[in-house]
Order: C-alpha cells, then structure tokens, then sequence
C-alpha cells in the first residue's frame, strides 16, 4: 500500500478541452438498448444514423435493458460518444432505487452502481476482470481464474455504504459541502455522503495512527493525513491476509516489498521471514518511504522511482516479491528487473484490472504464470476494484 495516490471515487474525471470534429450531438436523446459493461462503469450501446452507428459509453444503465440517454460529450466525427441513461423504458431485474438522493444524471459524479444492487455491483466488477485478462492478459476464457473469478465482500461497509473513512469534499456555491459532477468542474451541494462513514475526516496536515491485525499480528502505522492508505476500513486486513496466503513466506526468505508505501505489506512479511530473513522496501513517495522507516524498523527501506531503485539494487535474487504498483500498473521495465530477481512467486496487488492483465501478459513472455486470483470489493457503489494475483515461475 503505497502513498501514491489511487483514484477517489467520490469525485468523477473533468473532461479535458478538445478540438471540433463537427456538429455536436450534446442533449440529444437517442432510445438504445443496452449492451455488456466496459472497464470504467460505463455499459456500451449504439445510436443508429445515417452513416453508420456511434458507440455511446452510458452510465446508470444496465445489459440488457431499454433506455433513452442522453448524450453527455460527442460531435459528428467522434468515434465514440459519452450518455446517461436519463429514462428506463425497460429495467434490468438488478435495477434497484440509488440509496443516495445525490447518485443519477447530472448530480455527483462519485458513484457508478448507486442504482444496482450490490450483488450485481460485484458481478459486473468480476467481468471487467474476466474480460482484461481474456483481451490483454492472453488468457482463456475457460481458465478456471478467469470463468470462476468472484469479486468478494469484505467486512466494513453497510450493504455497500458508509465505508469511506477519508472523504474529501469541494465548496459548493453559497457555502456548505459539495461534489463534482461527473467529468465536469460543476458542483453539487451534499449533505450527506452515503458512502462515507459518520467520522470520516477530511485529508489535512500532519501524520494520523492506523492499526491492522492479520492472524494475530498486529501493526500499527504512522501515515500522512494527506497521504495514501486504504479506505476501507476492512481494506488493509483483507490485502495483507491474501499476500500472506498467496507468497506463503518462510523463515529465511528474501522478501522485496516495491511500492511499499507506509509499509503495510513489509511489517507482516517480516514478522514470517524471521531475523534470518530478508525484506527490502522500495517506494517513490519520499513522505511515505521515511515514514516506513519507523513503520517498520526490520526493512531495508530506499525512497526512490522503483525502476530506478531496482536498476542500482545489486543484490540477488530474492525469494518473493510484493507488488503493488499505482493504476498505470508496473510495466514493462519493473516487471523484468523483478523477473531477473529470480523469484518463487511475485504477489501483483491491482487496483486496475487492465494494467493488471497487461502486467501478467509481460510476466508470461518470461515464465511466469497466474497461479491463483482473488478480487475485492473494496469500493462499492463504484466500479473500482482491487485485486490480488499470485504468479509463480513455471515449473516451480
């Protein structure tokens, strides 16, 4: 768990300005029938013209059902187009009332499934997994990872609310606590974030005191009030549990903690690798890298870019290797300075099914294959999901 930062949920992406491609098709309303879900929380329908059909990426809409969207962004020579779902003619049974009076068109732009039930939020997470690896990761359809793939709850959260213990709020107009809507510098004033707890604070100056026990172990950490930590509050037990699970550290190994964070994954891999062993911490946030020092105090812990770190770190091979890299993913250049560490098993935390699954694709080109997978859904409401993927040298 780095302190880089992962996306905030509560907020939508602004649109960047573009160039013109003609007549824009913004506020026209097409009826469409609804199709699968794409990467992102958006579900893929076509508007038929003249010419030909344009792809809209619609929110608040589900497969299968009759809709009339509206068009959000897209002119005439875009390949693509951006809508809400701003009518249901036609609903999915997963269609359920947002619990939130602030969740649909044109309001807060934070949540993506406000109007599904949870147990289909999770679905719909599980097949944006299954499909990145299936078209990026290379694997088969019929892989057992892949077809019995399950996105799992984890304890925290009230049927998918109230579980964000850290919540950032803008100024809405005339004062108060507001929202942004989605893609877009519009504020919405809010008066009660659904997804947030009671006591979430806001990000500020200073450092705060986290506490996580994981089998009997327990750790607890200095982190910037500013900075990056998991929140959910089941988040950081649920990663570190599946790390352990999946590296299985012994007494005696050598353990590379990369985009290490505050140290999270480094204090339990130490209390298992024993004084004998070995754990080495690297991350590129220096605020969180110093902070890891009196985290914990058994690492070898170097602020600095990973690829970089890596490139000037001699020594070698080590046993197993935690990765946890931002959304973008690890990428080539780290990916193959940690195969030429020669390790067992590599345990590749995701916060992005598609830099995951290209991540493994890489791992594959040098014999390195996914062992086991397990998803989490640590921010429900939303389309984000993070996942933990165990790869192990073939034949080893």
């Amino acid at each position: 768990m780095s302190g880089r930062r992962r996306p905030a949920p509560q907020r939508g992406r602004r649109a960047r300005p573009k160039a013109s491609k003609g007549e824009s098709y913004v506020g026209r309303r097409f009826e469409v029938e609804v199709g699968p879900v794409a990467h992102g929380g958006h579900f893929v329908a076509r508007v038929p013209l003249d010419d030909a059909s344009r792809v809209v990426f619609v929110r608040h809409a589900l497969p299968g059902e009759q809709v009339v969207i509206e068009i959000t962004e897209g002119t005439a020579g875009d390949r693509f187009w951006r809508g809400d779902a701003v009518s249901v003619v036609s609903a999915a049974p997963e269609r359920v009332v947002p619990p939130c009076p602030y969740a649909g068109p044109g309001l807060c732009g934070g949540c993506d499934f406000q109007h599904v039930s949870v147990a289909a939020q999770r679905e719909l997470k599980a097949t944006v997994v299954r499909e990145q690896l299936v078209r990026l990761g290379g694997l088969s359809a019929e892989d057992p990872l892949v077809a019995g793939l399950v996105v799992e709850a984890v304890p925290g959260d009230e049927d998918g609310l109230r579980w964000r213990t850290r919540q950032r709020y803008t100024t809405a107009p005339g004062g108060g606590r507001g929202m942004r809507k989605y893609r877009s510098h519009d504020v919405i004033p809010v008066d009660d974030c659904l997804i947030a707890t009671a006591d979430a604070r806001e990000p500020g100056a200073g450092t705060v005191v986290e506490t996580v026990e994981v089998g009997g172990a327990e750790h607890s950490f200095e982190v910037s009030a500013d900075g990056f930590w998991q929140v959910h509050p089941g988040a950081p037990a649920a990663l570190v549990s599946a790390v352990l699970s999946a590296l299985s550290p012994a007494p005696g190994d050598t353990v590379l903690d990369l985009y290490a964070g505050v140290g999270l994954f480094s204090a339990f891999l130490a209390d298992r690798v024993g004084p004998t062993g070995r754990v080495v911490a690297v991350e590129g946030d220096p605020t969180a890298s110093a902070l890891s020092v009196g985290n914990v105090p058994a690492a070898e812990v170097s602020a600095g870019d990973v690829a970089t770190v890596l490139g000037r770190l001699e020594d070698g091979p080590f046993d197993l290797v935690v990765l946890d890299p931002p959304r973008e993913g690890a990428r080539r250049k780290v990916v193959e300075a940690v195969v030429a560490r020669s390790p067992r098993k590599v345990a590749y935390v995701a916060c992005d099914p598609a830099a995951l699954a290209r991540d493994v694709a890489i791992f594959a080109e040098h014999g390195y294959r996914l062992r086991t997978l397990r998803a989490f859904d640590l921010f429900p409401m939303t389309h984000h999901v993070e996942a933990v993927a165990l790869l192990e040298r073939h034949g080893g």
